[in-house]
């Protein structure tokens, strides 16, 4: 759970406690009050959570920035990015509303943008032009993303945890939106891997792959290393002493 949640529940359990107190002075229509305090704390806690997720270890991968569904797959034609896709997530109440950094390695935030907006239904097309919402630019080496947490009709809170100049380690956290949402993920020289209707699992479904660029790099200088190896062969041979005689006439 993380810590936003003590907002809502230490209020609530104020109020479950003060409607007891009164109902032990005979306040008997406080017990209703009470037990929708109480429900309401342990809802809270449930929205809150962050559970613990198994990151991939592949560097070439991007996994999905939060838990959803894919509402939509887009062409994107970014300054900072380039021309490539953008990846559309619908959160609906019941999905766990934290963010995550895409990237499975280190990666860097180079910057951070807010736009005021309207709450239109995180569900609707132009939600994502026109809605309330703050970005992230991360990258890792030559590699970079966009991700966009978008508020909704009911979110109306958006809670950046990463800076501009914070390092962030695969698939840690970035951020929150309160109860119901949208994240969008903007990505170039990939591969996507999924399609408009996959339900994603935040920091574990794979949602892109990169050219495997270190494994090509390896191939070319073995390749290119052999011949090198044997012109050093021929050299030594060359400069080897003779042998020397012994004995004489």
């Amino acid at each position: 759970m993380v810590k936003n949640a003590w907002n809502f529940i230490a209020p609530a359990w104020i109020a479950a406690l003060a409607c007891v107190i009164e109902l032990c002075r005979g306040h008997l229509w406080l017990g209703p009050v009470a037990g929708v305090a109480l429900l309401f704390s342990a809802f809270c806690a449930w929205f809150f959570r962050s559970p613990q997720r198994a990151i991939p270890a592949d560097p070439d991968v991007l996994v999905s920035p939060a838990d959803g569904k894919v509402i939509a797959i887009e062409p994107l034609d970014d300054a900072w990015l380039g021309k490539g896709v953008e990846i559309r997530i619908f959160l609906n109440v019941f999905n766990v509303h934290v963010q995550r950094s895409p990237f499975t390695t280190a990666s860097l935030v180079e910057g951070t943008r807010y736009f005021a907006g309207k709450f239109l239904a995180a569900s609707v097309p132009k939600a994502s032009l026109e809605n309330e919402q703050h970005w992230f630019r991360l990258s890792s080496g030559a590699r970079k993303v966009v991700v966009k947490q978008i508020a909704g009709l009911i979110a109306r809170r958006i809670i950046p945890w990463a800076r501009p100049g914070d390092t962030l380690k695969g698939g840690q956290l970035i951020g929150l939106i309160q109860f119901g949402s949208q994240v969008d993920l903007g990505l170039s020289g990939a591969e996507v891997l999924v399609k408009v209707g996959d339900v994603l699992v935040g920091g574990e479904t794979l949602l892109a792959r990169y050219p495997a660029a270190k494994s090509k790099a390896k191939a070319a200088a073995k390749a290119g290393g052999q011949p090198k190896a044997k012109a050093k062969s021929k050299s030594k041979s060359k400069s080897r002493p003779p042998k020397p005689r012994f004995g004489g006439r």
